[in-house]
């Protein structure tokens, strides 16, 4: 017992110190199959910003489905970007993206599209804080855009 965790803990600090660069790593070791453990990568990081994204949101805004028919609410990366054209500040962001979870409304919508496809959004049981957090999350970083979307987005020009 007292090897694996010391092949463990090895095996973490061997690949934290992979980046020189400074910058804060995009991967992290989640599991080690090596006697018992399983040394798969996973990222992005899971900070808890994220894991309450992807356990709350991620039901309809999965950025994994297959196609845009197999999306039950836009992926944050259209919803990001539509945010972003509206609101110059990450407070201004926050507070609208909090504000249309916390009441959707589809005179409100900036994306009228996606009401039209997907409906008006239900209003989600979340506390305050965590909502900013996940709104927080998706301005402050890269969000995953699905496979499918540049493709999707190439037919949209013009008329968004």
């Amino acid at each position: 017992m007292t090897k694996t965790i010391i092949l463990l803990l090895s095996i973490t600090t061997l690949i934290s110190g992979c980046n020189s660069s400074g910058e804060k790593d995009e991967y992290t070791v989640v599991s080690n199959d090596l006697y018992g453990v399983d040394l798969s990568i996973e990222g992005p990081q899971e900070n808890d910003s994220y894991i309450l994204m992807k356990t709350n949101c991620y039901a309809c805004h999965n950025p994994h489905a297959k196609s845009h028919d197999d999306i039950l609410a836009p992926p944050f990366k259209a919803v990001k970007m539509h945010y972003l054209r509206a609101y110059d500040s990450k407070e201004e962001f926050v507070d609208a993206m909090v504000n249309w979870i916390q009441n959707p409304d589809e005179q409100n919508s900036l994306m009228p599209g996606a009401v039209r496809r997907f409906k008006v959004m239900p209003k989600l049981p979340l506390p305050t804080e965590d909502l900013e957090k996940i709104a927080s999350y998706i301005y402050d970083n890269n969000i995953e855009e699905p496979v499918w979307m540049e493709e999707h987005m190439k037919g949209k020009k013009g008329r968004m």
